[in-house]
């Protein structure tokens, strides 16, 4: 009698076998994921340290990384939706942008930069945070030169996430990241705010007694 199953053996081996391409896939991916990651923050903290050019050359190692990671995936459609491939260009995104911004340059877009726009939206939502640790690191230093301008690029930033009105599954829960943008842009507001507001009041006292 012949098994209604005879043929499981063969569907079972091409299983594996694309389970196998697609975990030779993953075993490359990962590490250069991390390499883009480990080299959009290390770009990052350059830019804090005012190291634009190291900044900029670190971020070309990283998009060298995520350019090769993408072409693995190419072959392998499935790794597109990866988290570790999404976080990697998401953390990509958010250096590009911070350097740019900082820099005083335009924003890149996403297909200048080569990611997936939902990552791309969200490593733009992550740029607020670093652009507002800028931002306190010249007020600390006693320079509000940049302020207003930074300011107003967060609210940019923050106008545009918050209208992008479309389900969480398909935006990766942006509306989570873009109500800690707007706690973060009414932070910084309040902070510039309150130390205009001081100068202004020390320049008033200082010109009365002269």
């Amino acid at each position: 009698m012949k098994r209604l199953t005879e043929n499981l053996d063969s569907i079972a081996d091409h299983i594996r076998k694309h389970l196998s391409t697609r975990d030779a896939a993953r075993e490359e991916v990962l590490p250069l994921c991390r390499e883009v990651i480990r080299h959009s923050g290390n770009a990052i903290r350059a830019v804090h340290r005012q190291e634009t050019d190291k900044a900029g050359q670190l971020l070309e190692s990283a998009r060298s990384c995520l350019e090769r990671a993408s072409k693995a995936i190419s072959l392998n459609n499935e790794l597109n939706w990866a988290g570790f491939f999404r976080d990697a260009q998401k953390e990509y995104t958010e250096g590009n942008v911070t350097l740019a911004l900082v820099n005083g340059k335009q924003t890149p877009t996403p297909e200048e930069l080569g990611v997936d726009p939902v990552a791309y939206l969200h490593g733009l939502g992550d740029a607020v945070g670093e652009l507002r640790r800028y931002l306190l690191d010249g007020i600390r230093k006693g320079d509000l030169s940049r302020g207003e301008e930074l300011l107003s690029a967060m609210d940019d930033i923050y106008n545009i996430l918050v209208t992008i009105d479309f389900p969480d599954a398909l935006t990766g829960g942006l509306r989570r990241s873009t109500d800690m943008v707007r706690g973060i842009l009414e932070r910084t507001r309040s902070d510039l705010t309150l130390v205009i507001s001081q100068k202004e009041l020390e320049t008033k006292i200082k010109n009365t007694y002269q």
